[in-house]
């Protein structure tokens, strides 16, 4: 199941996940309530697959972590940050294709 390879982060461990990461990263920041989260998790799992080893796909809810969304100015979910060596990349907010998002992590591959 792809689900395995997305991981899931929090605000205890996003900086050395996420911002010390050696790979790219991205990000999406979703809650269990919101509607359009769910309806984009399978695409989610793709990416994690096709972009194994390229590129770490992680999760953050923002009901359980919401410190880390606060830093990075997160108001509306889902939002997906793209982190490239601690960096801000790219960020895309709400249920968006698949192939905006593609065309989001080219930018680090």
């Amino acid at each position: 199941m792809a689900d395995e390879k997305v991981i899931h982060v929090t605000d205890g461990d996003f900086e050395t996940t996420v911002l010390n990461a050696e790979l790219p990263v991205l990000v999406d920041f979703w809650a269990a309530w919101c509607g359009p989260c769910r309806a984009i998790a399978p695409m989610i799992d793709e990416l994690a697959s096709e972009y194994e080893g390229k590129v770490v796909i992680a999760k953050m809810n923002v009901d359980e972590n919401p410190s880390t969304p606060g830093k990075f100015g997160i108001r509306a979910i889902p939002t997906l940050i793209l982190f490239n060596k601690g960096n801000v990349v790219d960020q895309i907010t709400g249920a968006v294709g698949k192939a905006m998002i593609e065309t989001a992590l080219a930018k680090v591959l």
